[in-house]
């Protein structure tokens, strides 16, 4: 039985699929609305049209911006069809998108020949060697055979962009760095994802500052479709063989993807082609169909399943062919992958994800569910659920098990942040001042000083969010209960300036109060009161909407919801086992966790005529005294010396 962390309904506006008089969704006309922008980045959700956008920008900066040549970066092959050429002036724009076959290296061909096409491209002068598209893998062998200038007025655009990093490994994060800083090259970096899975960022902060960023959210695309009204998130734990649980969580008339585990996870049995087997077995009667390469699985009451199997690479190649040209919803009724059918797979009839097992990255998870968030006829609701193996707190690994509860409530809280509609805050000084829609005035709130911080609260919370949820102390605070008010005022200012390390005390304080007031109201159930006021439900009671001061936000965890939810479903040894395991290491204190206290201490101490006393029920005040303990330690191991 699957239990949905969240349900969210959608008004089905169609807004962002209708589009204006030169062809543009509603995305793609606030992107080009950046077209003369050098650096653009652009972050939006899986079929919000992010491909079309880049061919219009592109098309305007070779005809009117001075930019010789367009270059599109994407991670896998499969992807280059999504910039295939593509009729446009019929729409209403003035040109059409035109790819020179020779020019598209993410047909078949060896990796060295392709470098080599990619720098004779690069060298060409030839009027139709104006837009190249390559693989992430192609652009990085070919710039380490380049010069920087060699990208002069040359437009690169990187979709799935969150495939760059700044870690010094990364040789597509140093090859951008590059171009940034010694070419006059026009960049433009695409990704449906607000993090990568490794924490690793995606940029240094100087260098994301040179961009303009253009944001559409999974809010405004799925508010404004036509047919899915509805997205659910949830989880199902099973006991022994996932397989034999399958029942219990698959419904055969969704049209379905699922995933099986990582061989590397706790839930594989090591043998993928088996677990294949398995699926199919309890399914029904299989029989493999040699013309097409898919399974024909008849169920008990005679339906017959169309099903993909892209675990297997003997005849992947086949299935692949059967994916790409099919058409109708009858073509096929259940995938099942491992590695594949996630980012930039295109089946809009898709319904429902099933993955066994979490992925160490959550942009997985997100690249995932963007496969069945997709607006489709055949749908109105959609669905993704985690299929979870049960922790045993007997059991020597239950610390990868511990990981995996992290991680589920970390999705979770993801999700709900990137699927809310945005808020914008406001100081309130008078009771005049009234919230109304997304407009909310919060008593006590401290407006942007300086244009730093204004340009992250207006442009950056969703990454900030990201990065915040994965944070491995935060993660661990959500699932042990830790006070509200250690979590907003201590371990989130910490990530703030982590992520930002130019700002003063005032600005990271700034930007943590919207930062929270954002988490807390978008966690918060929405409710209409009797006379007519909205009123939000906060620490389990009704708030009203224009009574919220900054102090009561501080006093909610926004992220307590998604942990409670996961464990009803644990048994009460296991859980206690983890929350032993948590409260064992919620004091431990970074250097630079330890300067951010100090003034807290202090303020405490003005407050309340006394040190922070360590076996206080306050966890908040219990939490500076153990700041105030290592301090004192600390000093003493200087002053021994």
């Amino acid at each position: 039985m699957t239990s949905n962390i969240f349900e969210i309904n959608y008004n089905g506006t169609g807004k962002s699929q209708n589009t204006n008089a030169l062809g543009m969704r509603e995305m793609q006309a606030r992107v080009y609305e950046k077209r003369a922008s050098q650096y653009l980045l652009v972050k939006a959700p899986p079929a919000s049209g992010k491909s079309r956008a880049l061919m219009f920008v592109a098309l305007d900066k070779l005809t009117n911006q001075g930019v010789k040549k367009a270059i599109i970066a994407v991670p896998e092959r499969s992807i280059g069809k999504s910039f295939q050429t593509t009729e446009l002036a019929q729409f209403g724009f003035f040109s059409d998108w035109v790819i020179n076959p020779k020019n598209n290296l993410t047909n078949r061909g060896t990796s060295e020949s392709k470098v080599s096409q990619f720098i004779n491209f690069i060298r060409s002068t030839h009027p139709d060697d104006n837009i190249m598209i390559c693989t992430h893998a192609t652009l990085r062998f070919a710039f380490e055979k380049l010069n920087d200038s060699d990208f002069d007025k040359i437009l690169l655009a990187i979709d799935e962009f969150h495939h760059v990093s700044q870690d010094d490994n990364s040789v597509l994060g140093n090859a951008i760095r590059n171009i940034l800083g010694n070419s006059s090259a026009h960049i433009i970096a695409m990704t449906g994802s607000y993090f990568r899975g490794d924490s690793v960022p995606i940029l240094e902060p100087t260098d994301e500052q040179k961009f303009d960023k253009v944001t559409y959210t999974y809010y405004e695309q799925l508010e404004g479709y036509k047919h899915l009204k509805s997205f659910a998130m949830g989880y199902s734990f099973y006991r022994g063989r996932y397989t034999d649980a399958l029942s219990e969580v698959l419904d055969t008339s969704k049209k379905t993807i699922i995933h099986i585990p990582n061989v590397n996870s706790g839930e594989s049995t090591k043998d993928k082609y088996d677990e294949v087997d398995r699926i199919l077995e309890e399914l029904g009667d299989a029989k493999f169909d040699e013309n097409t390469g898919l399974w024909l699985v008849t169920e008990e009451n005679g339906r017959v399943l169309k099903i993909a199997d892209l675990v297997n690479e003997e005849g992947r190649e086949k299935v692949q062919e059967y994916i790409r040209n099919m058409s109708e919803l009858e073509d096929l009724d259940i995938i099942i992958a491992l590695g594949m059918a996630k980012e930039g797979f295109d089946w809009p009839f898709a319904e429902y994800a099933l993955t066994i097992g979490y992925r160490n990255s959550l942009t997985e998870v997100v690249q995932i569910i963007g496969r069945v968030t997709r607006d489709s006829s055949n749908k109105t609701h959609t669905q993704f659920t985690n299929l979870i193996a049960q922790p045993d707190a007997q059991d020597d690994e239950v610390m990868f098990a511990v990981n995996n509860i992290m991680k589920a409530i970390t999705a979770s809280l993801l999700m709900e942040a990137v699927l809310a509609p945005n808020f914008t805050f406001k100081r309130k000084d008078t009771d005049e001042q009234k919230s109304k829609g997304t407009d909310i005035f919060i008593k006590g709130l401290k407006e942007p000083s300086t244009e730093r911080s204004k340009n992250i609260i207006q442009n950056d919370l969703n990454d900030l969010k990201a990065t915040i949820l994965q944070d491995t102390q935060i993660q661990q605070a959500i699932a042990a209960g830790v006070d509200a008010k250690v979590i907003n005022k201590q371990l989130i200012p910490r990530v703030i300036m982590n992520s930002y390390p130019d700002l003063s005390n005032d600005e990271t304080e700034e930007v943590r109060q919207h930062i929270v007031a954002q988490a807390v109201i978008q966690s918060a159930e929405r409710e209409e009161g009797t006379n007519g006021n909205q009123f939000l439900r906060m620490a389990n009671k009704f708030i009203n909407i224009d009574e919220i001061s900054i102090d009561l936000i501080d006093e909610v965890n926004p992220f307590q919801r998604a942990y409670e939810v996961i464990s009803k479903e644990i048994d009460a040894p296991t859980l206690r086992f983890i929350q032993d395991y948590i409260d064992g290491i919620k004091f431990t204190f970074s250097e630079d966790e330890l300067i951010m206290l100090y003034p807290q201490i202090v303020q405490f101490r003005t407050e309340n005529g006394r040190i922070p006393d360590k076996s206080s029920h306050d966890q908040y005040e219990q939490r500076l005294a153990y700041a105030l303990l290592r301090l004192e330690q600390l000093r003493r191991e200087r002053d021994n010396g």
